[in-house]
């Protein structure tokens, strides 16, 4: 799940180092958070949270396989 939200993140942002993901695993249900630059902040939200939401349901979507719940925050 981790490596599927860091691809993603990493094509919208222009500092690609600054980037990390962090990802904590509990009874079914998935945390993951990104870190970016404060620059790419918005790049990474979008209009109106458009794009982080489109994030989360690519990330729901695949968590559908693993069976669990999966909840992101920046």
């Amino acid at each position: 799940m981790k490596e599927l939200v860091e691809v993603i993140v990493k094509e919208l942002v222009e500092d690609k180092e600054s980037v990390e993901i962090e990802e904590t695993r509990n009874d079914g249900e998935v945390n993951i958070i990104i870190h970016v630059a404060e620059a790419d902040k918005g790049r990474v939200i979008g209009v109106r949270g458009n794009i982080i939401n489109s994030i989360r349901s690519i990330a729901r979507a695949a968590a559908i396989k693993e069976d669990c719940k999966v909840n992101i925050k920046i």
